[in-house]
């Protein structure tokens, strides 16, 4: 029996969220390629340079927050009934969160895609990070604010499937998918607060003209509370995957439940406390409170190295399972064909050095030295762009056969695509860190300048804008493939070939019994969260208001 025979509604429910994940996933991979080949000066003939900012925000957008957000919501509603073996409560709620999202999603890439339109009203050059001063038309705040409230109910929705599963289950452990999904969710409520009070309080009402100002430093304080939480709220579906799917994928079983725990409780305390490490160029931040961002980011990477402690040891698990021997030899019996699988260890892979690149975004002294520079895109596309969006697709692989009955369509080229889309962002990630060590500028249409020479490093600029542009291409190929794959499978119909996957998975080598239940204390360790953002904000935030709520400008705050 595949999931889509014991849960039809939920699947039809994860079935939709991956749907517009994945038609979002293609739009802004086409205006990512279109940017790659434009801004190395390849091929300018799609947009002109003013609209290359349209695709720039299209692009971040679609992905970032779309993508990510669809594909999270499929995931989890996958994983919260499959883990507690029940239902979602209502299907019409469901299609109530789903629909606002959805909506949402419209309103603002319409808007966004109407500055391409110079006939039509609307207009949302601010870029995926859309602070003041840049202003947006209306709709797409308003976009924006459905889409943060239906992701909101969402949560609820898996919330109410636990609590009923709670009621007829006391005193069992939370199973870890439901453990999972929770926790990121809660870090959600928590960090999707500032920028829910961003749009609705100021940035909504100053865009239709209610209010004459605002504070930029304040907006943009509160979208950096946001901005940095929600690089998790990507990630923390891919760790989602590696952990409880990935052992299975190899052949063996997850090495331990309670380190996954532990993972997801320092992510719900750690993932918001940091937002200032985006600001350190920021003269509004105190030195002090950056110091502090600096730390709790540092911290961040204990969940990190626990992580990848632990999925490797999986993954050696399933491969000597598989007769795999030797130190590295058991490296070989790992099913490299198999393109769920390898989709999922070659985001791993390439996750490990974002992680490293994080670390240099993160010091304080060293960032200065590439904060504006197109280092920082490069870091995001090895984390968001490999990390998450290669598991995702990877899973995919996996469950779309569940969740719709079909066999997974043009196999040849699911098992290649994921080696395509590693080779095209090693080509273009790696290019992007040596020109950001050069001080290429980013967010910039055309980063040639008269008065200006870049110095390569090593390699010369113009080999690196070569690997961008030919690196971007390829990207746009695997994600071509993949969608080919995904679709063709869907709209392919069952036939008479039987599934050759099944959703069970494995119970851990090291199970829940094995750790404290305290772990499972959300409310504990949502109070620790909240507590820990005091700390950190508090002050800075006070200082911020206490000239007014809306005056541009603070006066210095004493650190």
């Amino acid at each position: 029996m595949a999931y889509v025979d014991d849960f039809p509604t939920d699947a039809r429910i994860v079935r939709w969220n991956m749907l517009v994940a994945f038609t979002a996933l293609g739009i802004g991979g086409l205006f990512g390629m279109i940017q790659g080949l434009h801004r190395t000066g390849y091929f300018r003939g799609f947009v002109s340079s003013a609209d290359y900012y349209t695709v720039l925000t299209g692009h971040g957008v679609l992905l970032a927050l779309v993508f990510t957000t669809f594909a999270l919501c499929g995931l989890f509603t996958w994983g919260v009934t499959r883990s507690l073996d029940r239902p979602l409560p209502s299907a019409r709620f469901a299609m109530t969160w789903f629909g606002l999202m959805l909506v949402g999603a419209v309103m603002a890439a319409v808007t966004i895609l109407g500055g391409l339109v110079p006939q039509m009203p609307l207009n949302a050059d601010v870029l995926y990070t859309f602070y003041a001063p840049m202003k947006a038309h209306p709709a797409f705040y308003a976009g924006l604010a459905l889409f943060i409230v239906g992701s909101w109910l969402a949560g609820v929705d898996w919330f109410r499937t636990y609590w009923r599963w709670r009621g007829d289950n006391p005193d069992q452990r939370i199973p870890l998918q439901t453990f999972m999904a929770l926790t990121t969710m809660l870090m959600w409520y928590i960090s999707s607060a500032g920028v829910a009070v961003e749009v609705l309080v100021f940035l909504l009402p100053w865009s239709l003209g209610l209010i004459q100002q605002v504070d930029p430093l304040l907006t943009r304080t509160l979208f950096w509370y946001f901005g940095h939480p929600v690089v998790y709220f990507w990630l923390m579906p891919a760790y989602f995957i590696w952990y409880t799917v990935l052992p299975k994928l190899s052949g063996g079983r997850l090495f331990s439940d309670p380190l996954a725990r532990v993972v997801f409780v320092l992510f719900l305390l750690l993932s918001t406390p940091v937002g200032f490490h985006h600001q350190y160029v920021d003269p509004g931040i105190p030195e002090g409170f950056k110091f502090i961002a600096m730390t709790n980011t540092m911290f961040l990477l204990l969940p990190s190295l626990l992580t990848a402690f632990t999925v490797v040891a999986s993954m050696e698990h399933g491969a000597r399972q598989r007769g795999g021997e030797g130190r590295l030899g058991w490296l070989r019996e790992l099913p490299w064909d198999e393109p769920a699988f390898a989709g999922c260890a070659l985001a791993g892979l390439m996750f490990a050095a974002g992680g490293f690149s994080g670390m240099i975004n993160a010091g304080m002294n060293i960032n200065y030295l590439i904060h504006n520079t197109l280092w920082v895109p490069g870091h995001f596309h090895l984390t968001v762009g490999t990390a998450s969006a290669l598991t995702f697709m990877a899973a995919g692989y996996w469950l779309f056969p569940q969740i719709t009955g079909n066999r997974l369509r043009f196999r040849s080229l699911a098992t290649i695509q994921p080696y395509v889309w590693f080779i095209g962002m090693t080509l273009m990630s790696n290019a992007m860190h040596r020109a950001g060590l050069a001080g290429i500028p980013r967010r910039t249409a055309e980063p040639q300048y008269d008065s200006i020479t870049f110095q390569g490093v090593v390699g010369g600029v113009s080999e690196m804008r070569l690997q961008i542009a030919i690196g971007g291409t390829i990207l746009f190929l695997g994600l071509v493939l993949f969608l080919i794959v995904i679709f063709g499978t869907w709209l392919g119909g069952s036939g008479n070939d039987s599934l050759r996957v099944n959703g069970a998975i494995p119970a851990p080598l090291s199970g829940p019994e094995h750790s404290p239940r305290i772990l499972d204390n959300l409310k504990l360790w949502t109070a620790v969260a909240i507590l820990l953002i005091v700390l950190a904000y508090g002050l800075p935030l006070s200082a911020m208001i206490s000239d007014g709520l809306f005056a541009p400008g603070s006066p210095p705050i004493p650190v």
